[in-house]
């Protein structure tokens, strides 16, 4: 049977919008089925413009532990039909990501821009992590929130920061960055190939 990894992908305080699609479009192969679950429950995503109105809907009615529920009450049943289960978010989705670092049911985790995770510095990974930082965030320093993540020596965490602001990776963003989104594209691809070549 062939090997087939299972890509959990989690959406921005948007929603399932155009960078979701296209994201699923850059990553998904014969090996990968990358699957991205509506944590909003809502039919239509938020539009960029709404960014307050977004944050407050997803706080309200979701939030990080609750998403990271219901990433875990998905796991079982995609143990059960792939080789690998990681998850790859997307700022308040990378946050989850990072949360769910400390369930052993997950291979690896992915984070792009995940601001909050400076509020959960205290995570140990359990799995092979790869958090994507930007140079520049308006509201913390992201240079201390990774000498404070890097200072635990966490063996299986790989961190890297890319010129560019919060949103770097998104074609569909004002902050969008294409030499920076490539590079991170490219680590990300190469970070996925060296899960599934073990």
């Amino acid at each position: 049977m062939k090997q087939k990894t299972a890509l959990l992908l989690l959406h921005e305080i948007y929603g399932i919008n155009q960078h979701m699609e296209h994201v699923i479009h850059t990553l998904s192969s014969a090996t990968i089925d990358v699957i991205c679950p509506n944590l909003l429950q809502r039919s239509s995503p938020f539009h960029y413009d709404k960014e307050s109105e977004a944050y407050l809907h997803f706080m309200k009615n979701v939030g990080f532990q609750q998403g990271k529920q219901q990433i875990e009450d998905m796991l079982a049943e995609l143990r059960n039909n792939y080789t690998y289960v990681g998850v790859l978010g997307f700022s308040v989705g990378a946050t989850i990501a990072w949360l769910c670092s400390e369930d052993s049911r997950i291979d690896f985790v992915i984070g792009c821009y995940g601001s909050r995770i400076r509020d959960y510095t205290n995570i140990v990974p359990k799995c092979k992590a790869l958090l994507l930082f930007p140079a520049n965030e308006t509201s913390f320093s992201v240079s201390t929130l990774i000498e404070s993540l890097q200072s635990k020596g966490h063996p299986l965490l790989n961190i890297k920061q890319f010129n560019g602001e919060h949103g770097f990776l998104d074609p569909f963003s004002t902050t969008y960055n294409e030499e920076a989104a490539n590079q991170g594209y490219e680590m990300i691809r190469s970070f996925l190939q060296n899960i599934t070549e073990k």
